[in-house]
């Protein structure tokens, strides 16, 4: 199907994957290197098992405080041809005879700013299948007058996703208790997004793995409001914790920091090893050689999510 756009396609895949009992995973991404490991994951997942469908989401954010992925797209450091050549390589890569074309690709924009972002949420969005509208800094009655404000706008356009609470950073010394199912009942009515993340133990860019994901507070929000919660700060837990999402009512896991943090150790080890070489052979000082080990990493990364979620 290519790269899905369509607000009711891209509901459709949320029901087909649901139907399956698969979580998607959601993977943001600042390069093309990350990009392509990505969708090669998937291509590989999907050959070897002779899939005619198989979804994965590239995410993206933009001016997002905590990490501005568009503006790191490219050294001229703006937001909008970071955004731009992103958007671009995923279509040249999934669509017209590309080498991903056999897969279900949506374009997600993460924790997009109601303030930071507004350019970008009032313009056309229809290279995109969601959003992250994010106003979680927001006290919650001005985060759910906010969020349903959009809803109302841009519902018929994009799917949208709403923040109840802010996953915190793990560099921060702030830390939010996690969401009720209460709240996230009360925000879900209130604002009429298709999806919500919910603060369920986790936290963005941990260099760790010793946080606790809170399964059974999912399971009670799951109650609420259905399968229709999203997981971010993934790789602040270990794999373990997070193999069974589904039946926690998680439909979509954002991941980055993983494929990061887990890459750079490889490509540091390979470095160390050859530093005698580094003189020698032009080889060990190319990007290419640089690039081919993170790319490989990130790729295996990939695959176990694939793996773990896309239970055949």
């Amino acid at each position: 199907m290519s790269v899905i756009r369509d607000v009711s396609q891209t509901k459709e895949i949320y029901a087909r994957a649901g139907e399956q009992g698969w979580v998607i995973p959601c993977f943001c991404s600042e390069n093309l290197t990350t990009t392509e490991a990505v969708l090669s994951a998937a291509e590989d997942f999907r050959k070897e098992r002779e899939l005619k469908f198989m979804p994965v989401i590239l995410a993206i954010t933009c001016l997002y405080p905590h990490r501005s992925q568009a503006v790191n797209y490219t050294h001229t450091r703006r937001w909008d041809i970071g955004l731009k050549i992103f958007t671009e390589e995923i279509k040249i890569l999934c669509e017209n005879g590309g080498p991903f074309e056999n897969l279900d690709v949506m374009i997600h924009l993460d924790h997009i700013q109601h303030d930071l972002d507004a350019a970008l949420l009032e313009s056309k969005l229809s290279d995109y299948a969601s959003v992250l509208y994010d106003a979680s800094a927001l006290p919650l009655e001005q985060n759910i007058a906010k969020t349903s404000d959009f809803v109302k706008k841009r519902g018929g356009d994009i799917v949208i996703e709403g923040a109840c609470d802010e996953i915190m950073n793990a560099d921060g010394e702030i830390r939010n208790d996690c969401t009720t199912p209460e709240q996230a009942l009360y925000y879900w009515k209130e604002t009429g997004v298709d999806l919500i993340v919910c603060n369920l133990g986790t936290e963005h860019r941990a260099s760790g793995k010793d946080l606790q994901y809170r399964g059974d507070v999912s399971r009670q929000i799951k109650q609420e409001i259905g399968s229709r919660i999203v997981l971010h700060g993934t790789s602040s837990v270990s794999n373990e914790q997070v193999k069974n999402l589904y039946d926690d009512g998680i439909c979509k896991v954002n991941i980055w920091t993983a494929l990061e943090r887990d890459s750079s150790p490889v490509l540091f080890a390979d470095m160390a090893r050859h530093a005698e070489e580094l003189h020698k052979n032009l080889k060990y000082c190319t990007t290419l050689y640089r690039q081919n080990i993170v790319f490989g990493k990130m790729k295996s990364i990939a695959q176990e999510y694939f793996n773990m979620w896309y239970k055949i």
